[in-house]
Formats: C-alpha cells, sequence, structure tokens
C-alpha cells in the first residue's frame, strides 16, 4: 500500500445459506469512523452486490448503515445477518446477543443453533386496487395486490412465481421501488421472489425485509405464528419466520465466502 490509498478490510458472506454460492451474497465493511455518504456509496457501487453494510462500534453495540450499488436503504435483512455472522464467527465477538442502531431503529441478532435470529419490525399492509401497470411489469395477473413498504403481488402457486419473467425496465417506473410476488408453498409454508431495478437490484436472491411483509399475511392466512418460506430465486434461500405481534423474528444461517481488503484513494 501507498501513502496515496487507504486500506480497509471487508468480507463477502452468503446470507441464508448453508453452504457458499447459496443464499444472497452481501459485502460487510467494518469501520473504526464513518466514511462519507458519498465513499459508502461508491464501495457499494463498485462490490455490485444487493447490499454493503457498513458498522461501526457504538454503545454496546453497533451502528449498521445498508446500501445497494444506487442508494442507502432503511432496511437489510441478508446484510444483518451477513454482519452477524461476521462479528460472532469471524471476529470473535462474545456476547449472545448483538444490538444494531439503524435506520429502523434497534434490530437485535442472538445465535440459534447452527444460524441465527434476527428481531426485526413487522410491517404493515393495505389492500390496494389491481394494477395494469404491474401486471403488464410481472408478466401476470395477481389474485390480490397490497401496498406497504414494498407492493405484494399474491399469486395462487409456488409454479406461477416459478414462470413469472418481469420486464425490469417497467418495473423500476412503477410507483414502488421494490415488488414482491409471492404464493402459498408446496414443502414450505410460502415462497417468494423480489424485484428492485429500481434500486439496482433487478431480482434479489433472498431479501430479509421481505419477509416482514409476507410472513404476517401468511401467518394470518394459514392461522399460524411460526412458518417455513423459501425465495425461488436462481440461488434460492430458506427463511425460517417467527410472527410476534408488531415485530417478525427472521432466522438462517451464514457462510463467509471472501476475505479481502479494499483500497481507497486518499482523496475519498
Amino acid at each position: 500500500m501507498t501513502a496515496q490509498r487507504r486500506a480497509l478490510p471487508a468480507y463477502q458472506i452468503d446470507a441464508f445459506a448453508s453452504r457458499a454460492f447459496q443464499g444472497n451474497p452481501a459485502a460487510v465493511v467494518p469501520l473504526e469512523a464513518w466514511l462519507s455518504d458519498s465513499a459508502m456509496q461508491a464501495i457499494a457501487m463498485e462490490n455490485n452486490l444487493s447490499e454493503t453494510a457498513f458498522f461501526v462500534s457504538e454503545g454496546e453495540g453497533f451502528r449498521l448503515r445498508w446500501f445497494t450499488p444506487g442508494a442507502e436503504v432503511d432496511l437489510c435483512g441478508h446484510a444483518t445477518l451477513a454482519t452477524a455472522h461476521l462479528l460472532f464467527d469471524v471476529l470473535g465477538y462474545e456476547r449472545d446477543q448483538i444490538a444494531f442502531e439503524t435506520r429502523s431503529g434497534r434490530l437485535t441478532v442472538v445465535r440459534q443453533g447452527d444460524g441465527y435470529a434476527m428481531d426485526f419490525p413487522a410491517s404493515s399492509l393495505r389492500p390496494h386496487q389491481r394494477s395494469l401497470d404491474l401486471n403488464e411489469a410481472l408478466g401476470a395477473a395477481p389474485v390480490e395486490l397490497w401496498d406497504g413498504t414494498y407492493a405484494m403481488a399474491v399469486f395462487k402457486s409456488a409454479e406461477e412465481i416459478i414462470a413469472l419473467k418481469p420486464n425490469y425496465e417497467a418495473l423500476s417506473n412503477l410507483n414502488w421501488w421494490g415488488v414482491i410476488a409471492t404464493a402459498p408453498g408446496e414443502d414450505c409454508d410460502f415462497v417468494s421472489r423480489f424485484f428492485a431495478p429500481a434500486k439496482s437490484i433487478p431480482e434479489d436472491p433472498v431479501t430479509g425485509s421481505a419477509h416482514c411483509l409476507t410472513a404476517p399475511y401468511w401467518a394470518e392466512k394459514l392461522g399460524k405464528t411460526s412458518l417455513k418460506a423459501r425465495q425461488l430465486s436462481k440461488r434460492g434461500g430458506e427463511v425460517g419466520c417467527k410472527v410476534l405481534g408488531d415485530r417478525v423474528e427472521l432466522s438462517g444461517k451464514a457462510v463467509l465466502f471472501l476475505e479481502g481488503t479494499i483500497f481507497l484513494p486518499k482523496e475519498i
């Protein structure tokens, strides 16, 4: 390293996965002090993963932020899981619970067997009038449409979810920056796919935050509070869900894939 650049440790972790090449890869960058927003956004764009997480020590826990290649976001499940895995299994964090302060309030993560359980806020949904624009963008018409943090389009079967061939340009022009397509599962309680081309994520492999909407919906629909969910992306991933009033416990595993160094130009 020369005097013209700074070095930062960086990790890539597959979240909601029991082995590498599954689940959703997230980059995690530990910081001693915050970089500028533009520097973190540039790193996320360079990583070109659906999320890059940055964290700094704060009080007895950590402050955590998430960036897609296109923008900072308010909530990200898989990058939170990846950060917890890094702290617990790589960096030697010794307490039983990690508390993250975020744009969505305090999120806590605890070990659960060989995985982790995350305490997230549940998201509310409102029935929405059917949208021809959404139907055309997804290439199919859902039986129900709900409005919340994201649009949630409900279909009859997992086969319909698998068969979707979205028009990403059309999706990026909708009022919602993220769209969930979900249906009852065959060997699980429910399945989903998630699209966010407006945030530079055509299809996200496994989306923790989407389950803050889908889990309460399917919990009420199925009459149960503990559910097993599967995201039907090409990589695939499994998410355990437990609905606890206005909170949702999301659980899953994670695997370290890559450890390296980011070299920043001196002027950033």
